[in-house]
């Protein structure tokens, strides 16, 4: 009979964004005595990157654990888009069983339903927990329903539909098993975690058995391997082996130990099974790879990760500002960054082009690949990206692209603008489900390319109250053309300042992305056409002055506000032969070519 460990869980958290996972963690930390009196709270531990912080979603999953009479409950955060999906896979390896939270109104979004599928399909056991239940539109019985379905939906056996209920408020730091129930703690949570997750099972007694499942880097001791142990124990300085994705193996030094403690990381002399640490000393370990006994090496089954679905080209940035506003310009340097990248996200891939200043990146959806640049240019690289392309695979020769399925919920008005718009998309509609309350729920099943770019769309044409989610489905057969955007752009034809007199007549024209005493360089766009073709435009334009008194000089010049691009509406407006520069202070649309007399011009 194989050993169990009744002094730990380990469980991860499912839920959608902002359905308050970050809260409750932070609750549970507080009410298991992790902080002690004197510490400093931080509130949102688990989001710590700053964009995290920003958006609101977790990016890379993460780990803390907390005491409960005895137990260490160590949780891990799984993030919950989509576009995440090699983070999930690798959260759900380390774990014995999931914690499902749903926000007591919305109800279960199919997000959650990426990663729960993946949890069921690993034969993880659920507590489900219904949060805010305090909110004055909450509907918690419809929402267990609602879940219930969701889990017949999936497929789940028996004993996986039979999960505990409990109700939080998080913010408060309460759970309960009833609606009735008064309690004001966190405690009946804590012990549904104890009783229905399984303590951890040692999988064989003659080897050491430890599964790479994130990465991390510290300045003064390199590469971190974290991981759980599935079989035997661990200890500071002892000789192990590693066995590589390619089966080679490998003896190496456990230089250093560590354990999760509340947030921190703390030294230990070993570990057993069951435990999830991180080990220093191992240079070069992949993801996936297991650390095992030098004299028994017994690998585990490598972790396997969803395909990416998108790529885009990233490039030295060669426009007249280059160098100007970013401290990291070289290619080395892109590469370097990007090197580093690949090290601790398992789901980007990159490949080199022709060009040695051009690199393809590859990710699971135009998302992921935006946090990338946006995280670059935080840390001062300057780059240049292209369109973001879908990527096709041939089976017995015919084309195959990414479907994702698309979940739309948006009040009933917006029915026959939202279907239009996604019927140019190539979008065909499954679902449509109408509660009665003003806002329906529609599914499509659509090409990944016809949804970039759409979010930006979607939220105009729902004048910002749809809620849009989007899950890759299958591969699907190549489903034709589509139609790209049908305006053209407003291309600067010399460099200069950007002057109000020139805006100011040009803005009939389409519109504007800049503001006056803007430095602009030729081929630099300056707006968009409401025409489909691109135009030349003198922006830096000053108006001649006479000494005759014009009647017109005493009327202001009156602006339209400039439209401001965020990176991913950038990204979602450039064509083919545009690029988006993207430096730490600004984000520039440009033409490929610069040079007007050597751009090729647009049919009409």
């Amino acid at each position: 009979m194989h050993k169990e460990r009744e002094d730990i869980r380990n469980i991860a958290i499912i839920a959608h964004v902002d359905h308050g996972k970050t809260t409750l963690v932070d609750a549970m930390l507080n009410q298991s005595g992790t902080w002690r009196e004197n510490e400093q709270h931080v509130d949102r531990v688990m989001d710590s990157m700053d964009l995290e912080r920003e958006r609101g979603i977790t990016i890379m999953a993460k780990n803390t654990s907390v005491h409960f009479g005895g137990v260490k409950i160590n949780i891990l955060d799984t993030p919950g888009h989509a576009d995440f999906g090699g983070e999930v896979e690798r959260v759900l390896k380390m774990v014995d069983g999931v914690m499902l939270l749903v926000d007591a109104a919305e109800g279960p979004l199919p997000q959650t339903r990426f990663v729960l599928r993946k949890a069921l399909e690993a034969r993880l056991p659920a507590i489900v927990v219904v949060n805010k239940i305090d909110r004055q539109d909450a509907r918690p019985e419809e929402v267990v329903n609602d879940i219930y379905d969701l889990f017949i939906d999936l497929d789940a056996t028996d004993e996986q539909i039979d999960f505990p209920v409990l109700y939080a408020v998080a913010r408060d730091g309460v759970a309960k098993k009833e609606l009735a129930d008064d309690s004001r703690t966190l405690r009946p949570l804590f012990e549904e975690i104890v009783r229905s997750i399984p303590p951890p099972r040692e999988l064989r007694e003659d080897a050491l058995q430890l599964l790479v499942a994130n990465l991390d880097y510290s300045e003064y001791i390199g590469r971190l391997a974290i991981g759980r142990i599935f079989s035997g124990e661990i200890a500071q300085g002892e000789t192990v082996a590693v066995v590589r994705r390619d089966k080679s193996v490998e003896k190496v030094r456990v230089k250093e130990l560590y354990a999760f403690e509340g947030l921190k990381r703390e030294s230990v002399a070993s570990a057993r099974f069951g435990e999830i640490v991180a080990l220093a000393g191992v240079e070069g370990i992949e993801i996936g790879e297991t650390v095992t006994s030098a004299d028994n090496p017994r690998p585990l089954p490598v972790i396997a990760v969803d395909e990416p679905t998108i790529s885009m080209i990233f490039s030295v940035n060669n426009s007249p500002f280059a160098g100007t506003e970013g401290k990291y310009v070289t290619s080395r340097q892109i590469k370097e960054r990007l090197d580093r990248e690949l090290l601790s996200n398992v789901a980007i891939r990159v490949t080199e082009t022709d060009s040695p200043d051009q690199f393809k990146v590859s990710g699971r959806g135009e998302l992921q690949l935006s946090i990338l640049i946006e995280m670059m240019r935080r840390e001062g690289y300057e780059l240049q990206v292209s369109k973001p392309e879908v990527i096709t695979r041939s089976e017995d020769g015919r084309t195959l692209e990414p479907i994702e399925q698309v979940v739309i919920d948006c009040p009933e008005e917006f029915i026959g603008v939202v279907t239009e718009a996604m019927g140019r998309r190539k979008g065909q509609m499954t679902k449509m489900v109408n509660h009665g309350t003003g806002r329906v729920r529609l599914e499509f099943e659509t090409p990944s390319r016809g949804l970039i770019g759409f979010r930006g769309e979607f939220l105009t044409e729902t004048k910002g109250t749809g809620l849009l989610n989007t899950i890759f489905l299958r591969w699907g057969e190549w489903q034709g053309a589509m139609r790209g955007r049908s305006t053209g752009s407003l291309v600067a034809d010399r460099a200069g300042e950007a002057t109000t007199y020139a805006l100011y007549n040009l803005q009939e024209r389409g519109t504007m992305f800049i503001r006056p005493n803007t430095r602009v360089y030729e081929g630099m766009i300056v707006g968009e056409n409401a025409r489909s073709v691109d135009l030349d435009v003198n922006i830096v334009r000053e108006k001649k002055l006479t000494n005759m008194r014009a009647a017109s000089a005493d009327e202001a010049m009156r602006l339209v506000p400039v439209k401001d691009l965020s990176l991913e509406q950038s990204l979602e407006f450039i064509s083919d032969d545009e690029l988006v520069e993207v430096t730490p202070k600004s984000i520039r649309l440009r033409k490929r070519v610069l040079a007007a007399n050597r751009r090729p011009k647009k049919e009409q």
